[in-house]
């Protein structure tokens, strides 16, 4: 008899989690839902009690609210209502980024151990309110289920990157994106701002990476293709333009982490300074898309020091940990064929071009560790042969990558991962098959995207810490508007979401289906643009 008793009472315990999950439409799906018998009252004279500490996320509170009520809501120091509050004794249980959201009938309780776990607590409260609140301006009350969310992110590292070299899009797209990264809890905004195809950031000692480097005379228009545009293409960020972009980021407690390409990808800079280059003919920014011809110089001082003055003003505009340099798909062939390359190179005993390209990366490795901050690149960085055309070439490899770099994994076999953690790196997983946005969805449907896993299988736990975690990418070369654009990163990235902050056991793609229909419904009044799976994509 106590047998049955103990299965029915766990079979109401489980329908009941089911219940809360089913109805509480929060994306990403928080990791305990307890949730309550009655509703909670929110009205305008609901007030908002946060210390000074707090005063951004309670001021983005009131904003939420005003949109909602016409009406902003008081912040006080003290009293019943909304309380957002930092409590240091829970970071042994939930981190920098957890938080605990108690909705009982008389109040809403938000806390954290930090101002960013306040900040995610206040996101939740934000999801649990009508989908059109934001953009009703109505007076009535609004009632809120009871109910007490514990909840951390299963990673520190939950990115989004915009590529602006191929097609620059400008500060309002940018906000645009950072607000939705923050409803959807994503933390870091990679900013892939240099390439072949255009400069986009201004670098005061050197004028000509804008003046020339962010123009081309066109554009092609498809792949493997002689099609262009027929139109100039242009745009670059002021640092001044910068700046604001990092403080409106930083209110939504979202790092910025620039990209600055070398020594591959390099023929917008080679373009504005010609000495910068291995071939001596690059003078225009290209028009087309895809692996370019020519490199930085790397055997040459000046082209060192150059970089060095460019990720001296990078270092000093963006007050993140990390710092980008790329360093994927570099064309070996001018280095090759340079005699100062490799006369360069037999001087310091590097036997190959990928030896010469880790030579020279930890030389930008060491000197960004100097200043406080830490290099990361595209998996190439470590040596690996990871591309088709090169895997009939014998290439040794004796540099080793320095310790201290973070391995931002996008292509090769995945045992690439495992070796990389088990050398002491820290690994990012971007595996392009999962992650890339650019692909089509028949490639990448948000199934697909919902069920990608940061570690990989087989991994050993022990080694599960060395991934802080993933980005999802979205590379522009064929996506010139706003709405091309967004089609191709929503839904996908509420899915991604959820891939960086909820555990695998309460992740589930049906629930996560229904909670979408309401956050579709926010996108339809945002002007959001997203894809539906009943349609085709130009």
């Amino acid at each position: 008899m106590q047998l049955i008793k103990l299965i029915a009472f766990a079979i109401i315990i489980s329908f009941s989690s089911v219940f809360a999950q089913k109805n509480i439409k929060i994306i990403p799906q928080p990791n305990k839902i307890e949730l309550g018998e009655v509703e909670f009252t929110l009205n305008t004279k609901t007030q908002i009690i946060a210390s000074k500490e707090l005063q951004n996320e309670a001021n983005f509170l009131a904003d939420i609210l005003k949109e909602g009520f016409n009406k902003k809501a008081k912040i006080q120091s003290k009293g019943k209502g909304i309380t957002l509050t930092i409590d240091p004794t829970l970071k042994s249980q939930l981190g920098e980024e957890g938080y605990i959201l108690l909705i009982n009938k008389a109040e809403v309780s938000i806390k954290s151990a930090s101002s960013t776990g306040v900040f995610y607590g206040v996101q939740s409260f934000r999801q649990l309110l009508p989908a059109d609140f934001e953009y009703s301006n109505q007076q009535d009350d609004i009632l809120i289920p009871t109910v007490k969310i514990t909840d951390t992110p299963r990673f520190p590292w939950r990115a989004f990157m915009l590529d602006e070299s191929r097609h620059f899009k400008g500060s309002e797209e940018v906000k645009k994106l950072l607000d939705q990264m923050a409803l959807l809890k994503m933390n870091t905004f990679h900013w892939h701002l240099t390439d072949d195809q255009g400069w986009r950031i201004e670098i005061k000692k050197y004028p000509k990476l804008t003046e020339i480097g962010s123009k081309r005379e066109n554009t092609q228009t498809e792949r493997k293709s002689d099609k262009r545009t027929g139109e100039p293409h242009e745009g670059f960020y002021t640092q001044k333009q910068i700046k604001e972009i990092i403080a409106y980021a930083k209110e939504r407690h979202i790092t910025i982490v620039p990209e600055i390409e070398m020594p591959g990808h390099a023929m917008a800079a080679v373009a504005a300074y010609p000495w910068l280059g291995s071939l001596g003919t690059t003078t225009a920014v290209p028009e087309t898309f895809g692996k370019m011809d020519d490199s930085f110089n790397i055997a040459d001082p000046k082209v060192i020091s150059f970089l060095k003055d460019i990720l001296d003003e990078v270092m000093a505009l963006f007050p993140g940990e990390v710092v980008h340099i790329g360093g994927d798909e570099v064309n070996f062939e001018p280095w090759e064929k340079s005699e100062k390359v490799q006369k360069f190179m037999k001087k310091n005993g590097l036997k190959s071009p990928v030896d010469l390209q880790v030579y020279f990366t930890n030389q930008i490795s060491n000197y960004i560790d100097e200043k406080g901050k830490r290099m990361m690149g595209w998996n190439e960085i470590m040596g690996d042969n990871i591309h088709e055309e090169n895997q009939d070439k014998k290439l040794e490899v004796e540099q080793k990558l320095a310790n201290s770099a973070i391995v931002h994994f996008w292509k090769g076999d995945l045992n690439l991962i495992a070796r990389a953690v088990k050398d002491g790196y820290n690994v990012v997983n971007s595996n392009h098959w999962d992650t890339y946005l650019d692909y089509t969805f028949e490639r990448t449907p948000l199934s697909k995207s919902y069920a990608f896993n940061p570690i990989p299988e087989g991994l050993g736990e022990k080694y599960h810490s060395y991934i802080l975690g993933f980005g999802t990418q979205m590379w522009t070369e064929w996506l010139p508007t706003q709405e091309k654009l967004e089609r191709q990163i929503f839904p996908r990235l509420a899915a991604y979401s959820e891939v960086g902050w909820t555990n695998l056991a309460n992740k589930d793609f049906t629930t996560f289906e229904d909670k979408l229909v309401k956050l579709k419904q926010r996108w339809n009044l945002a002007g959001v643009y997203y894809y539906e799976e009943d349609e085709k994509l130009d």
